[in-house]
């Protein structure tokens, strides 16, 4: 039985759906394929995320920033910070501004891992990147960006 929207998709719509659908296809791959990139070093795309998000800071944040920065929920960003704690690759520390927020930290090995993370992305995205216009990825960026900025400012509406 078919389903009935009660309306029409425009054809930005229809293009836009198709573009969707493709990057949730796309997103699988790469968490796939990040997973295997890193599985030596102990790893899996959303540690590596996040000890990125760490590295990329310019000072110390709480978990609930980290999570913002990524638009990530705290409560799963905050599960993955404990196991790279268990693991020795971040570390907390005293948050002068807020007793029971504590601040995380790369330690050296934390450091020392997600540059060896770093160092097998690189041949990789080179490769990925082959046949492809810097051109083209800009327009993607472009529109990508646009999408998260009304998401985010619109809701999900």
């Amino acid at each position: 039985m078919a389903t009935d929207y009660n309306g029409k998709r425009t054809a930005v719509g229809e293009a836009l759906t198709s573009l969707i659908l493709d990057l949730f296809r796309l997103n699988s791959l790469l968490v796939t394929a990040g997973d295997r990139l890193v599985a030596k070093l102990g790893l899996t795309s959303a540690r590596w995320q996040i000890l990125g998000v760490v590295a990329a800071s310019e000072r110390p944040q709480p978990v609930a920033w980290l999570a913002r920065d990524m638009g990530a929920n705290r409560q799963n960003v905050q599960r993955i910070i404990n196991d790279l704690r268990k693991q020795g690759l971040v570390a907390f520390e005293t948050n002068p501004h807020h007793r029971r927020a504590q601040l995380v930290v790369l330690t050296d090995k934390g450091k020392q891992t997600f540059d060896a993370a770093m160092r097998l992305q690189a041949p990789w995205i080179n490769r990925l990147s082959e046949a492809l216009s810097t051109k083209d990825i800009q327009a993607v960026k472009h529109v990508i960006t646009t999408l998260r900025q009304k998401l985010e400012s619109n809701g999900s509406e």
